[in-house]
């Protein structure tokens, strides 16, 4: 899929009549980050998943992707072509070496991460209380500013102070993992845990909406096919949204746009 920098397909669980993006996932263009951090390092906010797992094809640039994980610390190298992917749970930090590093990222369950199922690695003290969380992840509103300029400098400005303090937890839990090893990420999933506890059950109508729904309905395919009749070949169908409008969100990782999936149109 190709489309202009800084574009996001959020083409997951559909609402209406209109098919979810394949897999219920979501798919978005990302240009990271090329903002330096307090180890000289430029890119985004160190942050886990705690219910979905997270693709990568890279296509244009250079960098790494930073990982905590099972397996402990880990950095790979990341260029034109690159494909990985992780799993919950995966501390994950994008490092833009080049100045000009651009993904496609797939994104499991369509919906959750969007909903709070990422978690930034700030350090213990803000982890361990949700109102301070909380304040530390919002960006402000664009209505609360004159003009576009002005909105997009305060969340420009209010993203990076993010990605700081996400920065001052994650070298403090790399230097622990290293050290100590695996073990050392217990804190955090605990603290991750806490904090979306009152969310998750929420999480399961994007769920049943999304991933599930197109599961099942493979399921009732491969039925009338074994069958030996197929009508859902007849319905057969192409969408396309348009461009979305308006300045580029501020993500973890970098700039991106989000396409509303509500105004998909059927190609007739």
């Amino acid at each position: 899929m190709t489309t202009e920098p800084g574009l996001q397909y959020d083409l997951g669980a559909a609402t209406g009549p209109t098919p979810g993006f394949p897999g219920g996932t979501a798919v978005s263009h990302l240009r990271v980050y090329d903002w330096p951090t307090s180890d000289g390092l430029a890119g985004g906010s160190p942050h886990l998943h705690t219910a979905s797992a997270e693709g990568y094809v890279v296509l244009q640039g250079s960098g790494a992707l930073e990982t905590l994980s099972a397996a402990g610390f880990h950095s790979t190298p990341l260029s034109a072509g690159t494909l990985l992917w992780f799993t919950p749970g995966t501390v994950h930090r994008l490092v833009n070496h080049s100045g000009d590093l651009e993904l496609v990222v797939v994104m499991q369950n369509a919906g959750l991460p969007e909903a709070g199922d990422a978690v930034l690695t700030y350090p213990q003290h803000v982890l361990a209380d949700a109102e301070a969380y909380r304040a530390a992840t919002a960006l402000p509103s664009a209505a609360d500013f004159a003009n576009a300029a002005d909105a997009d400098d305060a969340m420009a400005a209010a993203a990076r102070r993010r990605r700081d303090l996400a920065i001052e937890g994650y070298l403090a839990l790399r230097e622990r993992v290293v050290s100590e090893g695996p073990q050392a990420l217990a804190e955090l999933h605990e603290a991750a845990v806490r904090l979306v506890t009152a969310k998750a059950a929420g999480w399961r109508h994007p769920w049943r909406s999304g991933p599930l729904a197109q599961a099942e309905t493979t399921g009732r395919h491969l039925d009338d096919l074994a069958s030996g009749h197929a009508p859902h070949l007849s319905d057969a169908t192409v969408y396309t949204a348009q461009r979305p409008q308006g300045l580029r969100r501020h993500g973890m990782c970098g700039r991106l746009q989000v396409w509303d999936l509500d105004g998909a149109q059927p190609l007739t």
